[in-house]
């Protein structure tokens, strides 16, 4: 029997069964993700601090998500490396970036290979450290506010060991210059480890540094912490003053690593990463093992606060880059 109904009629119940299907699939994909194996690539050589967080993450995430997550290392140009890799790669869910401020690398390099502001999206921030300022031992200094009235009375003649030209404790260095009214003279390092050694040399005679790099030796008698960079102690660094108790307020600086994924990867995988990693950041074994990095577990209440914290925090990252000097061509 030949129906009645007008042609625009059964047009409009195969359609809206079409949309009604297509739903349904979308709502049955986001609901089995993930499906396979992530990798978290990370923009820094093994052992470190990066490093040392992206596998913590991918370990507890794995038990979260109910797949395996590995860490992919990819060092080299300030992680911007890193960065275009999982930038390039499909906006799936399946491929994430651990990194700093990507703020950084923009003022700090003259061309990337990748759109900082527009190629990725914000799952959460991860962890935050403060760095500690160190001196010498032969230094005739015991307190932050002692550092400052010599390097206020010897202006240019107290040397600093950053590890590297726009590298966390070379911008907390500036940004120290600044609000205490001092100048170092500046001698870049490749690296923490060599730039702890020149401090204990005593051919520099002030370091500020991430806390593994030079937590061993404050504790060996081999240089002197002063205060950590941020205005308050950091109960990761215990026994450090804050910046502000130990004689200068208004100066707060540290460093910190968050998730990206692609730019375009679906706000439901998003979500759920956002959700693992906030899980595994909120366990108590997680929180000491990231203390003995020096690090806080940081996680964002979402991936839309941590995107406008990154958005807000930009302007002075570029600043304190443009302060330094540092410019990579």
């Amino acid at each position: 029997m030949t129906s009645t109904r007008p042609a625009a009629a059964r047009w409009l119940e195969r359609f809206a069964a079409l949309v009604a299907a297509l739903l349904l699939s979308a709502g049955a994909a986001g609901q089995t993700f993930p499906a396979k194996p992530l990798r978290i690539v990370v923009g820094y050589p093994p052992g470190g601090s990066g490093d040392f967080l992206t596998r913590l993450l991918a370990d507890e995430m794995s038990k979260n998500l109910g797949v395996p997550v590995v860490t992919e290392n990819r060092p080299g140009a300030g992680a911007s490396i890193a960065s275009d890799v999982v930038a390039k790669s499909a906006a799936d869910g399946y491929t994430l970036l651990n990194s700093t401020n990507h703020a950084i690398n923009k003022a700090l390099y003259k061309k990337l290979p990748y759109d900082p502001d527009k190629d990725f999206a914000a799952v959460s921030r991860a962890a935050t450290g403060p760095m500690i300022i160190c001196v010498n031992n032969d230094l005739p200094v015991k307190t932050l506010k002692e550092l400052i009235a010599y390097a206020k009375a010897n202006p240019g003649k107290l040397f600093s060991a950053p590890s590297g030209n726009g590298s966390a404790p070379h911008l907390a260095t500036v940004q120290f210059e600044a609000a205490a009214g001092v100048k170092f003279t500046t001698i870049q390092f490749k690296g923490g480890g060599p730039a702890a050694q020149s401090l204990m040399a005593g051919d520099t005679q002030v370091m500020f540094a991430t806390s593994p790099t030079v937590l061993g030796f404050i504790r060996g008698g081999r240089m002197r912490a002063l205060a950590v960079t941020t205005r308050l102690a950091s109960p990761s660094v215990p026994g450090i003053p804050g910046a502000e108790e130990a004689g200068l307020p208004g100066y707060d600086s540290n460093f910190s690593f968050g998730l990206y994924v692609p730019a375009a990867t679906p706000p439901a995988a998003i979500r759920r990463l956002h959700e693992a990693a906030v899980k595994a950041l909120s366990k108590p074994e997680v929180r000491e093992k990231l203390a003995i990095q020096g690090m806080d577990p940081t996680p964002s209440t979402s991936p839309e606060a941590f995107d406008a914290e990154m958005r807000a925090e930009a302007p002075m990252w570029e600043r304190l880059v443009r302060e330094s000097g540092a410019r990579v061509e």
